[in-house]
């Protein structure tokens, strides 16, 4: 049984930083694709960077040059790296990871709030 679990989230003035982790587990192979996703209130979810299995990423233009996602194969870990932080930056995030046949799993969610 996949599993997704989301950690580090928390309050942080604005041009602090915080460093999420993401566990998934469960699956035969290493996930093929691992992301970071947010939504604030009264918006939708949308990606903030993601890696692939190889160590490819992909950035949010708003998250670009502040943000670094990394990822450790061995544990099916990835970790997000947020700098810089912005009030607009507060969202719930969420961990995403896209299995082997391309089963997408999510997890529960971090709370990110970054006071101004």
């Amino acid at each position: 049984q996949v599993q997704v679990v989301e950690s580090g989230g928390g309050l942080v003035q604005a041009g602090g930083s915080l460093r999420l982790s993401c566990a998934a587990s469960g699956s035969t192979f290493p996930f093929t694709y691992i992301g970071w996703y947010r939504q604030a209130p009264g918006s939708q979810r949308d990606m903030v960077a993601r890696i692939s299995s190889g160590g490819t990423t992909n950035y949010a233009a708003s998250v670009k040059g502040r943000f670094t996602i990394s990822r450790d194969n061995a544990q099916n870990t990835v970790f997000l790296q947020m700098n810089s932080l912005k009030p607009e930056d507060t969202a719930v995030y969420y961990c995403n990871a896209i299995d082997y046949q391309l089963r997408g799993y999510w997890g529960r969610g971090t709370q990110v709030t970054v006071s101004s």
